[in-house]
């Protein structure tokens, strides 16, 4: 299996010419994160883990010319505001691109991309198959996915377990009984926002803490902003056995 993030982001600290701050102006390429999202490839298929308002220069950075599949943690704009942009795809290989949610994630995505489920749809509209999942494993292929309920405050956002890979963004709490889905976990990707806690993310100390607690053999940070400080000197600081991700890293599991 390769992973491959395509952003380690979030929508504060996305590099803009009015952030003076350290990060943003940093000539290190490891701070210049776009908005979180991933590209699994496991048994011939790439499946991308959300899909947010960068996922066209995502894709065009990773020279992307095929995906099996589109899934969502949830509905937030940063995670679902590029959908549009898989009408290449359609174009290009003339095929429908299935995508997977949640009902709510679901709702959101008709709600603000109407004309792609309108009765007449215009030329160039993308074109999906629409497949809602539940907190049950569920398959793309051959590749089974088992969905990781998490906390995002009061949201309840999914993490997913694939193989020995399990990736979780957007989270503020898992309880015990979704701990125990990603028990056994070779890689571990979590959230980890900055260094003071968040209402509806994990800090880094508590990202280190579910860690330890899961035991895997690597984990790596992702959903980053500029406040939890430059790539260099975070990572000086990690356990040997964690990192901080940054757009374009690619793992194997």
């Amino acid at each position: 299996m390769k992973i491959t993030f395509l952003g380690t982001g979030t929508s504060i600290g996305v590099p803009v010419i009015a952030c003076n701050c350290p990060v943003c102006t940093s000539d290190d390429p490891r701070d210049k994160r776009f908005r979180t999202s991933a590209m699994i490839e496991v048994n011939d298929q790439r499946i991308i883990i959300d899909c947010g308002p960068d996922f066209r220069f995502q894709m065009l950075k990773q020279k992307v010319d095929d995906i099996d599949a589109l899934i969502f943690t949830h509905e937030h704009r940063d995670h679902i505001a590029g959908l549009d942009d898989v009408r290449a795809f359609n174009y290009i290989l003339n095929k429908n691109i299935p995508i997977y949610g949640t009902q709510a994630v679901l709702k959101a995505i008709q709600t603000e991309f109407p004309y792609i489920f309108a009765e007449n749809r215009y030329f160039g509209v993308p074109q999906l198959t629409i497949h809602e999942i539940y907190c049950q494993p569920f398959n793309i292929g051959n590749t089974q996915i088992e969905p990781i309920q998490v906390m995002h405050h009061i949201l309840p956002v999914f993490g997913y377990r694939i193989g020995d890979f399990t990736y979780i963004t957007d989270a503020s709490a898992i309880c015990d009984e979704e701990k125990q889905k990603i028990k056994g976990t070779k890689i571990l990707v979590i959230n980890a926002l900055r260094n003071s806690k968040h209402i509806s993310h994990f800090s880094l100390n508590e990202a280190l803490d579910i860690i330890r607690e899961i035991k895997p053999e690597k984990a790596y940070l992702t959903h980053i902003s500029h406040f939890l400080g430059l790539h260099r000197e975070v990572e000086a600081q990690l356990p040997a056995d964690v990192h901080l991700a940054y757009d374009n890293l690619v793992v194997s599991c």
